[in-house]
């Protein structure tokens, strides 16, 4: 699976991909650190930043879905890759003129999240049209070996750069990443031709929810989508109160607060290497349950974080383990969510998707905000950790190999011309 061939044109969507991603590891919580060092946020302002924006960004995205569908791809990409780069750089503009603030800082985290899920919906058809349907697993692997890796990368050097340089360097850093990750789309060669649709009208409202109907009619999808709702909530909602609690409160030093979440990274690699050949011998539903309850089980061990060098160990001993599984299991869901979706659809479903995990982690993050500043941050971590030990409950009980067939008959009716090259999904 590693040195399989995907064509040129794969290989400058996966430059342009790690560019963004490393990109964004070097700025990897840039948001709520700038709001803690430079702002003195509390533990419900820092939680308000990492729900406030997603929740705005995804209702910012929601009209997008439909938009996205019947438009060309690699345009759209290209366009919210240069709204995220004027977004993150008005970031050190404002720094050098002294007016950051808080609600600056909301904005663009808004912005950077509805400009992501356009992205994301218009990337994964394209994805789609680009590789061969035997070749989406490997494609989503390496993208995930890559997001990991990036992480595993990032954050120390950011760290590393904000001692050296000031708070604001790695968004500079990150708002470059999308450029250049622009500039590595344009670069793709081949025609796209324009997505059709059956008539001339305009989207209708009623196609702002097409992606929804999809995912709550297929039984497959719609168990796993409850799923990764619930899980990635919990799992982000954990994230500003981990940096209050360990950066204010325990008093890790920057680059421990970014080595404690870097160095697990390394894990990533090998989960997502593993995708394949796990996937071959198991099968999709025994891997997706299997692993989806693993990476259920380890959040709780972060309320036992304690200061100094056994901390720092406890922390990467629990993303270690979590990371690993997220990273099986991840390629596995995203190429089961593409074979499983109708190609005139996928836009819309992806959109939906990013949608709705944007609205759950900005409901759960304000969620364990208030109750961090009630009670504690670690009185909040633990109780997410103990809520996501339910998760397990809402995989699919059973294969359902029937709507393979299902879908086929669908997609032969659906499929519409997308992008060239050697490598297209028809």
């Amino acid at each position: 699976m590693a040195g399989r061939s995907l064509g040129r044109q794969f290989g400058w969507l996966w430059a342009s991909y790690a560019v963004s991603a490393y990109g964004s590891g070097l700025g990897f919580g840039a948001l709520p650190l700038i709001a803690v060092l430079v702002l003195h946020a509390g533990p419900a302002q820092v939680s308000a930043l990492s729900a406030v924006g997603p929740a705005v960004g995804a209702l910012i995205a929601l009209p997008l879905g439909p938009w996205v569908e019947f438009r060309r791809k690699r345009p759209v990409m290209i366009t919210m890759d240069l709204v995220r780069f004027a977004a993150m750089m008005s970031i050190p503009v404002a720094y050098a003129f002294g007016r950051i603030g808080f609600v600056q800082l909301m904005v663009v985290s808004a912005v950077v999240a509805a400009a992501k899920i356009a992205f994301n919906a218009a990337s994964g058809a394209y994805l789609k049209a680009l590789v061969r349907p035997g070749d989406l697993l490997v494609a989503n692997a390496r993208f995930e070996s890559t997001n990991w890796s990036s992480i595993a990368v990032g954050p120390p050097l950011g760290g590393a750069a904000i001692g050296l340089f000031g708070p604001v360097t790695t968004v500079v850093a990150d708002a470059i990443g999308y450029l250049l990750s622009a500039l590595g789309i344009a670069a793709i060669r081949g025609r796209e031709q324009h997505s059709q649709r059956t008539d001339k009208r305009q989207p209708r409202a009623s196609e702002l929810l097409d992606g929804w109907r999809h995912l709550l009619a297929h039984p497959g999808l719609r168990a796993l989508y409850l799923n990764q709702l619930l899980v990635n909530g919990l799992i982000m909602a954990t994230e500003p109160l981990l940096a209050v609690l360990l950066l204010r409160q325990l008093g890790f030093p920057p680059w421990q607060y970014g080595l404690a979440f870097a160095a697990p990274c390394l894990g990533g690699l090998i989960g997502s290497r593993l995708a394949g050949t796990v996937m071959a011998r198991y099968g999709h539903h025994r891997v997706l349950r299997t692993v989806g309850t693993l990476r259920a089980v380890w959040l709780i061990g972060l309320a036992f974080v304690q200061p100094g060098v056994a901390g720092l160990a406890t922390v990467i001993a629990v993303e270690l383990a979590i990371i690993i599984s997220m990273s099986l299991y991840n390629p596995v869901l995203a190429t089961y969510r593409l074979e499983h979706t109708p190609d005139d659809r996928i836009a819309r479903t992806l959109s939906a998707w990013s949608i709705s995990s944007s609205a759950a982690i900005a409901i759960l993050s304000a969620l364990g905000g208030l109750l961090a500043d009630v009670t504690s941050p670690r009185t909040a971590v633990t109780i997410a950790g103990l809520l996501i030990l339910a998760s397990p409950l809402l995989l699919p009980r059973r294969a359902d190999a029937a709507s393979v067939s299902e879908l086929a008959v669908t997609t032969a009716h659906a499929r519409p011309q997308a992008a060239g090259g050697s490598h297209r999904a028809e």
